[in-house]
Protein backbone atom coordinates (compact mmCIF):
# COMPACT_ATOMS: atom_id res chain seq x y z
CA UNK A 1 0.00 0.00 0.00
CA UNK A 2 1.42 3.38 -0.93
CA UNK A 3 1.97 5.86 1.88
CA UNK A 4 0.44 9.33 1.82
CA UNK A 5 2.67 12.35 2.46
CA UNK A 6 3.17 12.47 6.19
CA UNK A 7 2.30 8.80 6.71
CA UNK A 8 4.45 6.94 9.22
CA UNK A 9 5.45 3.40 8.12
CA UNK A 10 6.26 2.33 11.68
CA UNK A 11 4.35 -0.94 11.43
CA UNK A 12 3.91 -2.65 8.04
CA UNK A 13 0.31 -3.64 8.78
CA UNK A 14 -0.88 -0.41 10.42
CA UNK A 15 -1.57 2.67 8.31
CA UNK A 16 -0.88 5.90 10.21
CA UNK A 17 -0.92 9.44 8.84
CA UNK A 18 0.97 12.12 10.76
CA UNK A 19 -0.41 15.59 11.48
CA UNK A 20 -0.16 18.29 8.80
CA UNK A 21 -1.68 21.78 9.07
CA UNK A 22 -5.14 21.43 10.70
CA UNK A 23 -6.02 18.27 8.80
CA UNK A 24 -6.67 15.99 11.78
CA UNK A 25 -10.17 15.18 10.47
CA UNK A 26 -8.72 13.99 7.14
CA UNK A 27 -6.01 12.00 8.95
CA UNK A 28 -8.60 10.47 11.29
CA UNK A 29 -10.73 9.39 8.33
CA UNK A 30 -7.83 7.76 6.50
CA UNK A 31 -6.46 6.20 9.68
CA UNK A 32 -9.79 4.68 10.70
CA UNK A 33 -10.26 3.35 7.14
CA UNK A 34 -6.62 2.16 7.03
CA UNK A 35 -5.91 3.66 3.64
CA UNK A 36 -5.61 7.05 1.96
CA UNK A 37 -9.10 7.74 0.64
CA UNK A 38 -9.45 11.44 1.50
CA UNK A 39 -7.34 14.54 1.02
CA UNK A 40 -7.68 18.21 1.93
CA UNK A 41 -9.05 18.85 -1.55
CA UNK A 42 -11.69 16.12 -1.15
CA UNK A 43 -12.74 17.50 2.24
CA UNK A 44 -12.99 21.01 0.79
CA UNK A 45 -15.20 19.68 -2.00
CA UNK A 46 -17.53 18.07 0.54
CA UNK A 47 -17.83 21.49 2.19
CA UNK A 48 -18.64 23.48 -0.93
CA UNK A 49 -19.60 21.28 -3.89
CA UNK A 50 -22.61 22.54 -5.82
CA UNK A 51 -25.26 19.76 -5.84
CA UNK A 52 -26.37 20.76 -9.35
CA UNK A 53 -23.06 19.36 -10.66
CA UNK A 54 -23.70 15.91 -9.24
CA UNK A 55 -25.70 13.22 -10.99
CA UNK A 56 -25.25 10.59 -8.26
CA UNK A 57 -24.77 12.59 -5.09
CA UNK A 58 -23.83 10.40 -2.14
CA UNK A 59 -23.27 7.23 -4.18
CA UNK A 60 -22.04 4.52 -1.82
CA UNK A 61 -18.39 3.53 -2.14
CA UNK A 62 -17.16 6.70 -3.87
CA UNK A 63 -15.48 9.37 -1.68
CA UNK A 64 -15.86 11.86 -4.53
CA UNK A 65 -19.64 11.52 -4.26
CA UNK A 66 -20.02 12.43 -0.60
CA UNK A 67 -22.99 14.66 0.29
CA UNK A 68 -22.74 18.44 -0.07
CA UNK A 69 -22.82 20.59 3.06
CA UNK A 70 -22.75 24.31 2.25
CA UNK A 71 -22.30 24.94 -1.50
CA UNK A 72 -23.47 28.56 -1.41
CA UNK A 73 -21.62 29.72 1.70
CA UNK A 74 -18.73 32.13 1.12
CA UNK A 75 -17.66 31.79 4.75
CA UNK A 76 -17.99 28.04 5.02
CA UNK A 77 -19.00 27.00 8.55
CA UNK A 78 -17.50 23.52 8.22
CA UNK A 79 -13.81 24.43 7.87
CA UNK A 80 -11.18 27.00 8.80
CA UNK A 81 -11.42 30.46 7.27
CA UNK A 82 -7.66 30.21 6.64
CA UNK A 83 -8.01 27.20 4.34
CA UNK A 84 -5.86 25.01 6.59
CA UNK A 85 -8.53 22.43 7.44
CA UNK A 86 -10.07 22.31 10.92
CA UNK A 87 -13.10 20.45 9.54
CA UNK A 88 -16.11 19.82 11.74
CA UNK A 89 -18.00 16.58 12.38
CA UNK A 90 -20.38 17.19 9.48
CA UNK A 91 -17.50 16.74 7.03
CA UNK A 92 -16.46 13.46 8.68
CA UNK A 93 -20.02 12.11 8.68
CA UNK A 94 -20.62 13.15 5.05
CA UNK A 95 -17.32 11.61 3.94
CA UNK A 96 -18.17 8.27 5.52
CA UNK A 97 -21.72 8.39 4.19
CA UNK A 98 -20.25 8.73 0.70
CA UNK A 99 -18.54 5.37 1.25
CA UNK A 100 -21.76 3.69 2.31
CA UNK A 101 -20.81 3.74 5.99
CA UNK A 102 -22.67 5.20 8.94
CA UNK A 103 -21.77 7.01 12.14
CA UNK A 104 -23.33 6.76 15.59
CA UNK A 105 -22.69 9.10 18.50
CA UNK A 106 -21.86 7.17 21.67
CA UNK A 107 -23.96 8.28 24.64
CA UNK A 108 -21.44 8.90 27.43
CA UNK A 109 -24.12 8.00 29.98
CA UNK A 110 -24.01 4.37 28.85
CA UNK A 111 -21.50 2.00 30.44
CA UNK A 112 -18.73 1.10 28.00
CA UNK A 113 -19.48 -2.57 28.66
CA UNK A 114 -22.54 -2.10 26.41
CA UNK A 115 -20.38 -1.14 23.42
CA UNK A 116 -20.30 -4.10 21.01
CA UNK A 117 -16.78 -3.53 19.70
CA UNK A 118 -16.77 -6.48 17.23
CA UNK A 119 -19.61 -4.73 15.36
CA UNK A 120 -17.70 -1.45 15.09
CA UNK A 121 -15.32 -0.77 12.19
CA UNK A 122 -13.50 1.95 14.12
CA UNK A 123 -13.94 4.92 16.42
CA UNK A 124 -13.26 8.62 15.93
CA UNK A 125 -12.82 10.74 19.05
CA UNK A 126 -13.06 14.51 19.38
CA UNK A 127 -10.71 15.61 22.14
CA UNK A 128 -9.48 18.91 23.57
CA UNK A 129 -5.90 19.53 22.49
CA UNK A 130 -3.49 22.11 23.95
CA UNK A 131 -2.20 24.85 21.64
CA UNK A 132 1.39 26.05 21.36
CA UNK A 133 3.35 28.72 19.56
CA UNK A 134 6.73 27.21 18.86
CA UNK A 135 8.01 26.03 22.23
CA UNK A 136 5.54 28.23 24.10
CA UNK A 137 2.43 26.51 25.45
CA UNK A 138 -0.70 28.66 25.27
CA UNK A 139 -3.56 28.58 27.82
CA UNK A 140 -5.95 27.60 25.02
CA UNK A 141 -7.38 24.34 23.77
CA UNK A 142 -8.63 23.35 20.32
CA UNK A 143 -10.60 20.34 19.25
CA UNK A 144 -8.69 17.41 17.76
CA UNK A 145 -9.92 14.32 15.86
CA UNK A 146 -8.36 10.95 16.74
CA UNK A 147 -8.98 7.52 15.18
CA UNK A 148 -8.98 4.18 16.99
CA UNK A 149 -8.96 0.97 14.97
CA UNK A 150 -8.39 -2.74 15.39
CA UNK A 151 -5.72 -4.24 13.13
CA UNK A 152 -4.85 -7.95 13.28
CA UNK A 153 -6.60 -8.37 16.62
CA UNK A 154 -4.94 -5.39 18.32
CA UNK A 155 -6.57 -2.00 18.89
CA UNK A 156 -4.45 1.06 18.11
CA UNK A 157 -4.58 4.73 18.95
CA UNK A 158 -3.89 6.32 15.55
CA UNK A 159 -3.70 9.92 16.75
CA UNK A 160 -2.00 11.88 13.96
CA UNK A 161 0.02 13.80 16.56
CA UNK A 162 1.76 10.60 17.65
CA UNK A 163 5.06 9.60 16.06
CA UNK A 164 3.74 6.07 15.59
CA UNK A 165 0.59 4.05 16.32
CA UNK A 166 0.05 3.33 20.01
CA UNK A 167 -1.04 -0.23 20.77
CA UNK A 168 -3.98 -0.34 23.18
CA UNK A 169 -4.30 -4.12 23.29
CA UNK A 170 -7.57 -6.02 23.33
CA UNK A 171 -11.14 -4.86 23.99
CA UNK A 172 -10.36 -4.24 27.65
CA UNK A 173 -7.49 -1.98 26.60
CA UNK A 174 -9.57 0.13 24.25
CA UNK A 175 -12.39 0.38 26.79
CA UNK A 176 -9.88 1.61 29.37
CA UNK A 177 -8.59 4.20 26.89
CA UNK A 178 -12.14 5.35 26.12
CA UNK A 179 -12.98 5.56 29.82
CA UNK A 180 -9.95 7.78 30.41
CA UNK A 181 -10.80 10.02 27.46
CA UNK A 182 -14.46 10.37 28.46
CA UNK A 183 -13.43 11.19 32.02
CA UNK A 184 -11.95 14.44 30.66
CA UNK A 185 -15.52 15.64 30.21
CA UNK A 186 -15.00 17.25 26.78
CA UNK A 187 -14.52 14.07 24.78
CA UNK A 188 -17.05 12.89 22.19
CA UNK A 189 -16.97 9.42 20.62
CA UNK A 190 -18.22 8.64 17.12
CA UNK A 191 -18.67 4.98 16.12
CA UNK A 192 -17.97 4.09 12.48
CA UNK A 193 -20.19 1.19 11.44
CA UNK A 194 -21.79 -0.35 8.38
CA UNK A 195 -25.29 0.72 7.38
CA UNK A 196 -26.58 -2.71 8.38
CA UNK A 197 -25.12 -2.42 11.89
CA UNK A 198 -26.58 1.08 12.25
CA UNK A 199 -30.04 -0.05 11.14
CA UNK A 200 -30.07 -3.13 13.40
CA UNK A 201 -28.57 -1.23 16.33
CA UNK A 202 -26.22 -4.14 17.01
CA UNK A 203 -23.37 -1.79 17.95
CA UNK A 204 -25.06 -1.82 21.35
CA UNK A 205 -24.99 -4.90 23.56
CA UNK A 206 -28.32 -5.65 25.24
CA UNK A 207 -27.30 -8.73 27.27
Amino acid sequence: MSQAPGAQPSRPSVYHERQRLELCAVHALNNVLQQQLFSQEAADEICKRDPSTLSHQGRAGDPEMSPVLAPDSRLNPHRSLLGTGNYDVNVIMAALQGLGLATVWWDRRRPLSQLALPQVLGLILNLPSPMSLGLLSLPLRRRHWVALRQVDGVYYNLDSKLRAPEALGDEDGVRAFLAGALAQGLCEVLLVVTKEVEEKGCWLRTD
